[in-house]
């Protein structure tokens, strides 16, 4: 089994920038991915990218591409997602979540086998 505390999310105007951390605890060794996902109100969980944690190969939605970046500090087993250039509706519940297996690209929820319990982000005009 493996556990995933995110921490970070918070209330930030537009434009600005907010760092979200995702701690690793437990079987990590046998990770294969890490990804972030986020949840609007009334929306379906999206995909916002993912990194591979051996390689650190990364992937991202067209939507935060150039304006979010991925990264994994692997001794510490913990992921992170470095926000920049905000904008209103990238306001959601943030989650990370970790893959046990190989999977081609880490960009739907089935994908994945673990989950945190999901962080606020709040982006104001």
């Amino acid at each position: 089994q493996v556990q995933l505390v995110e921490s970070g999310g918070g209330l930030v105007q537009a434009g600005g920038s907010l760092r979200l951390s995702c701690a690793a605890s437990g079987r990590t060794f046998s990770l294969y991915g890490m990804g972030w996902f986020r949840q609007a109100p009334g929306q379906d969980r999206e995909f916002v990218a993912a990194i591979r944690w051996s390689t650190g190969y990364e992937n991202y939605a067209d939507s935060v591409k150039g304006r979010f970046t991925i990264s994994r500090e692997y001794a510490k087993n913990t992921g992170y997602l470095q926000m920049d250039s905000l904008k209103l509706e990238d306001t959601a519940v943030y989650y990370c979540a970790a893959a046990r297996d190989w999977r081609q690209f880490l960009g739907s929820v089935d994908d994945y086998d673990y989950w945190g319990q999901g962080t606020q982000v709040t982006v104001s005009s």
